[in-house]
């Protein structure tokens, strides 16, 4: 059954390792590119205001061209860039756990798509945190029971 591959963590691994190369590749070759990601497992530094936050969808399309293209880090486990949201232009860092980019995409054409990131139990900690924002969040207390 496929959840038995995509649940694997060693699959997890090797997928991570490809989504890796593939964008260091693109970066060498001086091509911009975007990815989607699964954002429960994105960490924002500093956190997105709730107004913004909220907006964003569960695959999230990020956009990594002109000045957030020259933030780009990359490790073995992260992909970390500098955008702005919402339109105060509101900056944060961003990291990406590799396993959770869903889409890479050059130019409206999607050149690597991963199904890890769909794997709801690689993302259970990152949920977690994003609950908790929304907890700690004043405006909220009235939704919570």
């Amino acid at each position: 059954m496929i959840n038995n591959i995509i649940e694997n963590s060693e699959y997890k691994d090797l997928v991570s390792k490809q989504v890796k190369e593939t964008m260091e590749f693109l970066i060498e070759q001086g091509q911009e590119f975007a990815i989607t990601a699964n954002i429960d497992a994105v960490k924002f530094d500093p956190e997105l205001p709730s107004l913004v936050f909220d907006q964003l969808s569960k695959f999230s399309l990020f956009v990594l061209s002109n000045y957030t293209y020259s933030t780009i880090n990359i490790d073995d486990n992260y992909i970390t860039f500098e955008a702005g949201f919402g339109s105060e232009n509101f900056g944060s860092i961003v990291k990406v756990p590799l396993f959770s980019i869903f889409q890479i995409i050059i130019d409206e054409s999607i050149l690597y798509i991963n199904s890890v990131a769909t794997v709801d139990k690689f993302n259970k900690d990152a949920k977690e945190k994003s609950f908790n924002v929304f907890k700690n969040n004043p405006n909220n207390k009235n939704l919570i029971k």
